[in-house]
């Protein structure tokens, strides 16, 4: 899969005329959870050439390719990548974080993660996580009740738990933030089985609510509910306007 991923990125510079600057694992892969069918899902990042910043016309920012057996590959336009970055997008903090790259460009991912580490808002990255865990709660509470749901609402409650207690994008790996915000005991035992079922067989295949998680969820769910943050400014223009122009400065 990995010379396949390779030659569909190679692809894509020859085909859009644009080059990668950094292409990176998201999903369950990167968060250490997948399951034996699961969606390779490819985000990237790509510069094309000066002319095309200096244009008035209203360019498409985005690259999406159709999704072909288990290969899922999208990416997005520098400059949306850094709006969005100024943001406090938590999708970019995750991306520019994946523990599976299978392309970069040093300099520049240098340079985006000074932006990140600039522009990370506390607030956005916890509304982000919390709305998601609650979405996942809500198709469990409707009878979705499987290993996929479970694991998707888990990470995305304890994502919401740790940047409620440290203020900063959290690990992308699950396995770390379940050791970070959970430590052991028998939670992380039911957990763990969870997740174990989830590699092994069908993600989809309905089980058993699992009580401890359920009763662990409500309550985190009420307690973050009470979670204040204070207000904090988006990253001033003229710093993303100027790492934009080192950047097509560079190419």
């Amino acid at each position: 899969m990995e010379k396949r991923i390779q030659e569909t990125l190679e692809r894509i510079e020859w085909e859009h005329d644009v080059r990668v600057l950094y292409a990176c694992e998201s999903g369950s892969r990167a968060w250490g959870f997948a399951s034996r069918d699961s969606d390779y899902d490819v985000r990237f990042i790509y510069q094309r050439p000066l002319s095309h910043y200096l244009s008035l016309g209203k360019r498409r920012d985005v690259i999406e390719l159709p999704i072909v057996d288990e290969l899922d590959v999208n990416g997005w336009d520098i400059s949306k990548a850094l709006t969005l970055l100024r943001s406090g997008s938590a999708t970019l903090q995750e991306w520019l974080n994946s523990p599976i790259v299978y392309s970069r460009d040093v300099v520049f991912l240098a340079q985006m993660k000074y932006v990140a580490s600039l522009s990370a808002r506390p607030v956005t990255l916890f509304h982000h996580y919390f709305s998601m865990a609650r979405k996942e709660r809500e198709r469990l509470a409707a009878g979705e009740v499987n290993a996929k749901r479970y694991a998707y609402m888990l990470r995305t409650l304890l994502a919401a738990m740790w940047v409620a207690e440290h203020r900063t994008p959290p690990p992308v790996r699950f396995y770390e933030l379940k050791a970070r915000m959970l430590g052991g005991g028998s939670l992380v035992a039911e957990v763990d089985a969870l997740l174990e079922r989830k590699a092994k067989g069908n993600e989809k295949e309905v089980i058993k609510p699992v009580t401890a998680i359920d009763c662990f969820a409500d309550g985190q769910f009420e307690a973050l509910e009470a979670v204040r943050f204070d207000a904090v400014d988006k990253l001033d223009l003229e710093t993303i306007d100027r790492v934009f122009m080192q950047m097509l400065n560079a190419a």
